[in-house]
């Protein structure tokens, strides 16, 4: 899940929880944005931690003592 999506879901519980006065026979709107609302909660934590694993991937590693740092090779020319 995205945090674009995450943030929709929280949006779209609020709005069926504390906008909306419509009654429906067989289940409770409010009930059904409070669980949307957990749900984008629970989903915006694991899009940080899924951001924050990604993150440590792209970081370059410290070179030790003696090491020299390489350059990757020129792009071909065509």
């Amino acid at each position: 899940m995205t945090i674009a999506a995450a943030i929709l879901l929280i949006v779209i519980g609020a709005i069926l929880t504390f906008a909306t006065n419509i009654h429906v026979q067989g289940f409770s709107l409010h009930v059904v944005g409070w669980i949307l609302m957990i749900g984008g909660a629970v989903g915006l934590i694991l899009s940080f931690f899924q951001e924050a694993i990604w993150a440590g991937r792209t970081r370059r590693r410290e070179l030790g003592p003696g090491e020299e740092r390489r350059e990757p090779p020129p792009p071909p020319r065509y």
